[in-house]
């Protein structure tokens, strides 16, 4: 049975990570990560989970802690944000390359410099070819739910890779929202005992984690490791269906609003999605056929899907809280990937907005998908990016 709470995502996370009880956290604080760590440390002192909890000198002591606690054999947690992640770059690769089922909430947060602690996406993007699974989530029941999920995808037999749970800082992490808890038993059962895979401690069997490889086995480790990725897909769908049965609450690999018969459209990530649906909702009343995407699973990226989705949108604007500097923003340009290989598709256009925690606004969205009505009508392109809520 349900519990209805009101607590911040942080909070949110963290009980998530109680109720799965993992063997070995690495600890170590970042705004506005900081109190998630801080309240599951909570549980450990107050004995609410058997976990040991490990505190480092950084994050990349953390993730190198984590490493070789699941390296060991262990259920293993983290969370970082923004710096923290970045100084954890290098370990990021092991964990993935070592295939290594390490579950890590990201509070989104801009990176330096100039110095900024506020949210946007440029953390968990520069990142996303470090071969991580990547779970996006617009509020807290998302940040918790999809924390629980993580343990199911990531610790797969058939997948065995480390999950980010991405959530926006601030405006998630740190805002009080009505929300559902599952009961402990309920998530207990439903993510399972750990299953160990090669373990460092199993001594009858020895064995090295990482050891050198040259070139004439590299690129064919790489090649072994990406097709891993591509059944993520299947398995995210898979634990998303029995995760319904439980909770009653669905997932896919993104969500669809108001797209099946729309003529323009917004994509767009996390939090800023909720504002988006009442802006569509707005310019439906309008009698403009608007519609929404938004991604959950970002990697592996779902280029088929998305391309059926928004094939036969006339205009799309994919709207990214992140730049890729003298490029376009990086969901830009794997929307673009997906649609590439149709015969017909929509005009792309892209939008960068909310970088460093500055607000993502009604007027916004309304302006862009102005903007696209335009388009659809066969109104010419201005500009392909631009930022957009930039003072004068």
């Amino acid at each position: 049975m349900a519990k209805v709470v009101a607590v911040t995502g942080n909070e949110a996370c963290a009980n998530a990570l109680r109720q799965v009880n993992p063997d070995v956290c690495g600890v170590y604080p970042i705004t506005p990560q900081t109190d998630m760590m801080q309240k599951y440390a909570s549980y450990v002192s107050n004995g609410k989970v058997d976990t040991e909890i490990i505190l480092v000198e950084s994050e990349h002591s953390s993730m190198s802690a984590c490493i070789g606690a699941a390296a060991a054999g262990g259920r293993v947690v983290t969370a970082t944000s923004s710096q923290g992640l970045a100084l954890m770059w290098e370990m990021l690769h092991i964990a993935s390359g070592d295939r290594l089922p390490i579950i890590m909430p990201v509070v989104n947060r801009a990176l330096s410099a100039p110095l900024n602690i506020h949210g946007d996406h440029s953390d968990a993007m520069g990142a996303r070819d470090t071969g991580w699974v990547q779970l996006w989530s617009e509020n807290a029941q998302d940040a918790y739910d999809n924390t629980i999920q993580a343990f199911r995808i990531g610790e797969h037999m058939d997948i065995r890779l480390p999950v980010m749970v991405c959530l926006d800082g601030f405006i998630i992490s740190h805002s009080i929202e009505r929300m559902e808890y599952l009961e402990d038993e309920e998530v207990k059962g439903f993510v399972g005992e750990y299953k160990n895979f090669l373990p460092l401690l199993d001594l009858d069997k020895p064995k090295s984690y990482g050891p050198l490889i040259l070139p004439d086995l590299f690129h064919e480790y790489k090649k072994a490791q990406h097709e891993v990725m591509l059944k993520v897909k299947d398995v995210v769908l898979k634990v998303a269906a029995d995760f319904e049965k439980l909770s009653g609450r669905k997932y896919g690999l993104f969500e669809s609003y108001r797209l099946d018969d729309a003529d323009i459209a917004l994509v767009i990530l996390n939090s800023a999605a909720g504002t988006t649906t009442d802006i569509v909702d707005g310019f439906r009343a309008r009698g403009i056929k608007a519609g929404l995407l938004k991604p959950r699973l970002f990697r592996p990226f779902p280029y088929d899907e998305v391309a059926e989705a928004l094939g036969k949108v006339k205009a799309v604007c994919v709207m990214d809280r992140s730049d890729s500097f003298g490029g376009y923003g990086p969901v830009f340009m794997e929307i673009s990937s997906a649609l590439y290989p149709l015969q017909e598709r929509p005009v792309l256009i892209n939008r960068i907005y909310g970088l460093g925690g500055r607000d993502y606004l009604p007027e916004h969205g309304e302006a862009v998908l102005n903007e696209l009505d335009e388009i659809a009508k066969g109104g010419k392109v201005e500009k392909y990016k631009e930022y957009i809520g930039v003072r004068e």
